[in-house]
């Protein structure tokens, strides 16, 4: 999937960075379909819930391209022109999934030639008849919904994940709600990133090292911690490619060292009862979920869902 993000009027690269032009991706593939994600805000919400739906189209090839901070009608104005130039160009109907929240710059996305999904307007008015008032219709507030003290909450657990990546500081593992385990390269830090952003977990990570996978025992850092381990694996080959592309050509990267550090860690994880999810082919999302219900905790204490 190829991305890109629009704030009018200056264009902001995303971190996936596509090798050609864009007009050169959009014209590459009949199977490449386009896909705009527009809000009022960093466009987030649009795009969780549209690829979420895309995903379902296993078979096509998207470009996204995000168009962020749509709040005023001259910059729905722009937006429109972007789609319909888009539609010009490929010789296809765009898909536009629309989280924007005033009516006026909703209207005018409307008028595009596209596909338009409008993901606030279509279940907004069921909800005022069903909850019997007329909704806010404010940007901006989702995070008021459970209050500033969960929003700190969250900021706490995000700054303890980020103070306690990849080993540092283990002296504080008594604060954490989680403890990830595994070996490097795994997906330790996205994963625990994620814990602490959606789900306000305070989660840090441990490197396995070679004197922790000799050892018949758990590190000593982890031993009092047992309950809060939870381990994460990967098949050789795929670990052995992200080595590659980390220190080509190193023993560190070799499928031998890979397949060996990875069996003596699930070894350890199997000899101590530490559940294990296999990141291989496994989105970070769907691992945090699943970590999430093993260790029984609510998506309501934490107050985001």
């Amino acid at each position: 999937m190829i991305c890109y993000l629009y704030e009018y009027s200056e264009q902001i690269a995303l971190s996936v960075k596509p090798k050609t032009k864009e007009s050169e991706i959009s014209n590459s593939s009949p199977n490449l379909r386009t896909v705009f994600f527009v809000s009022d805000r960093t466009g987030l919400t649009a795009e969780t819930y549209g690829k979420s739906l895309l995903a379902q189209f296993p078979k096509l090839e998207f470009e996204t391209v995000t168009l962020a901070f749509i709040d005023k009608p001259v910059k729905a104005v722009q937006a429109v022109q972007h789609i319909n130039h888009v539609a010009e160009r490929s010789g296809q109907q765009p898909i536009v999934i629309s989280s924007l929240v005033e009516e006026n710059e909703q209207k005018i996305i409307d008028k595009c030639n596209g596909l338009v999904i409008d993901l606030f307007h279509t279940f907004l008015g069921p909800l005022e008849e069903s909850l019997g008032m007329e909704s806010a219709h404010k940007m901006g507030i989702s995070k008021t919904i459970h209050g500033q003290n969960a929003y700190l909450v969250r900021l706490d657990a995000i700054d303890y994940s980020l103070s306690h990546d990849d080993g540092v500081r283990p002296d504080q593992y008594d604060d954490a709600d989680l403890i990830l385990v595994g070996v490097s390269r795994c997906g330790k830090t996205p994963t625990s990133l994620f814990l602490a952003m959606n789900f306000s977990l305070k989660s840090s990570n441990y490197p396995l090292t070679d004197d922790d996978l000799l050892n018949d025992d758990l590190p000593k850092y982890l031993q009092p911690y047992q309950d809060k381990l939870v381990g994460l694996t990967i098949k050789p080959v795929p670990l052995s490619k992200i080595r590659k592309k980390r220190r080509p050509g190193s023993h560190y990267a070799s499928l031998d060292v890979c397949q060996q550090e990875i069996a003596m860690a699930e070894s350890m994880f199997k000899r101590f009862d530490i559940p294990v999810f296999d990141s291989t082919e496994t989105s970070i999302e769907e691992i945090a979920s699943k970590v999430v219900k093993k260790l029984g905790v609510s998506r309501e204490r934490i107050g985001y869902a």
